[in-house]
């Protein structure tokens, strides 16, 4: 099956099982996705789609923004091309190439830079704070759901590895999320008072955030 949105044909992959609700998703390679029982006909979902086709462009810009960070290589947002060079032993940058004598070295090195990246910005933004907090700890890890998280109970701060990819402001506002939460373990107005004491435009940053 396939479903036209504008100039543009998309595959749909129907996967029927025995739940009772249809859900609808955009897989890699813009493939759209449908999830339904066995009794929903192609047309109750040409139909269904086409209702939701508003929903389903926001989900293609998603994803074709998901699949060209794969497909590139960011460090804060800057985008660089990926050269293996066999007669070099370590990293070199020139511009906007990355010259590496194997993949894995790369990988090591990338990974590297990131903890150096985000615990200079954490500790940045530690030091800028007036209010009293624990020095942070940093953790790094790929989360789905979530950019960053402030765990109270060992004064860690997780980071989304993913932030990498992204312009700086984007991890300045999360890391100042986060700090914050160390006054307001919550969501309240006091706590988003002092986020945008230290990040004033901190909504669009978010907005931007949740459409990545």
């Amino acid at each position: 099956m396939e479903f036209k949105i504008e100039e543009n044909v998309y595959p749909v992959e129907i996967i029927r099982k025995k739940n009772k609700n249809t859900y609808i998703r955009v897989k890699s390679g813009k493939i759209i996705s449908v999830t339904t029982n066995r009794w929903v006909s192609e047309r109750q979902i040409e139909k269904l789609l086409k209702e939701n086709v508003e929903a389903l462009k926001k989900m293609l810009i998603k994803c074709q923004k998901e699949d060209d960070k794969k497909e590139n290589f960011y460090i804060l947002g800057t985008k660089y091309d990926i050269i293996i060079v066999s007669g070099i032993d370590s990293i070199e940058i020139s511009g906007n190439k990355i010259f590496t004598p194997t993949k894995r070295k790369l990988e090591l090195w990338y990974k590297s830079e990131m903890k150096k990246l985000f615990e200079e910005h954490l500790m940045f933004w530690y030091e800028q704070f007036e209010e009293s907090i624990p020095k942070p700890k940093l953790k790094i890890r790929t989360m789905k759901t979530r950019w960053g998280v402030c765990n109270i109970k060992d004064n860690s701060v997780t980071l989304n590895s993913r932030l990498m990819e992204y312009d700086s402001t984007k991890l300045d506002y999360v890391i100042i999320h986060e700090l914050s939460h160390f006054r307001h373990f919550n969501h309240s107005k006091d706590f988003w008072t002092l986020v945008s004491k230290y990040c004033p435009n901190y909504k669009e940053i978010r907005k931007a955030l949740r459409e990545e």
